[in-house]
């Protein structure tokens, strides 16, 4: 990959508008990998160095949120586990799965999340009772999201905002919350593995990362202002917009 102040510049401006996205609704990974492809980055490369930058700008947002005490580490230690070890499990796993095989599963769950939000519209407004124990959502939800995260990415801020939100009962607010630091989790375990493999551009990365914590600063302001008012329609518009990509690819 040829290194320019041009493909710098272009790359740090998508991972600025990746992070303010990625920290609102997730799916940031569905502007950066395109970026890091269209600049010359091979597959693999473009996986790693983007688990390089949103680890920064999901560490911003979480960050931030402890310091509001919006989340609360004793609360959140047994899923930020099972999320760390299902991303490492994903990401080891990367050069012997066919990522091909997600070609079918993935278009279904993020067509799942927009209508689930289109037609119960009041959906995450406020608590509600949990459909499954904390137990069952720590081992056998979490990790299955964080594996596909360490594998591939896009997309998994919103699966962990809303399976909180239709299995645990969680507000859409309070889910994304916690899903910010999930999701750094499964980027910190990723980044490790594919840092340990040689695979991440570390000057396209080192740019990125301003560009991501930038966005996520501002994104994650923007979360604790405007609430699941902001969230929902941009957490729709992203999963369509994600869908749109898939069946034109």
């Amino acid at each position: 990959m040829e290194i320019t102040f041009e493909i710098l510049a272009w790359l740090f401006l998508a991972a600025f508008l990746a992070g303010f996205i990625d920290t609102l609704a997730g799916g940031g990974g569905l502007i950066t990998i395109p970026a890091l492809l269209l600049a010359g980055a091979a597959p693999l490369e473009a996986l790693a160095t983007n688990k390089l930058q949103s680890v920064f700008g999901v560490f911003t947002a979480s960050l931030t949120l402890f310091r509001r005490k919006l989340l609360v580490w004793s609360e959140m230690r047994g899923v930020f586990l099972a999320a760390l070890i299902g991303s490492a499990l994903g990401a080891g796993s990367v050069h012997f799965i066919n990522p091909d095989l997600l070609d079918w599963a993935i278009p279904l769950v993020l067509a799942g999340i927009a209508f689930y939000y289109l037609l119960a519209p009041k959906a995450g407004d406020f608590s509600t009772r949990p459909r499954i124990g904390e137990g069952w959502y720590r081992k056998a939800v979490v990790p299955v999201i964080g594996f596909y995260d360490g594998m591939f990415g896009p997309g998994t801020g919103s699966f962990f905002a809303t399976s909180a939100v239709a299995l645990r009962g969680y507000s859409l607010l309070d889910a994304t919350v916690r899903a910010k630091l999930l999701n750094f989790a499964t980027n910190l375990a990723a980044c490790g593995v594919f840092i340990f493999g040689g695979q991440v551009l570390w000057l396209a990365g080192l740019v990125m990362l301003i560009g991501q914590v930038l966005g996520a600063w501002l994104g994650t302001h923007a979360v604790i202002r405007g609430g699941s008012r902001l969230i929902k329609p941009l957490l729709v518009t992203v999963c369509l917009v994600m869908l749109a990509r898939y069946f034109w690819q």
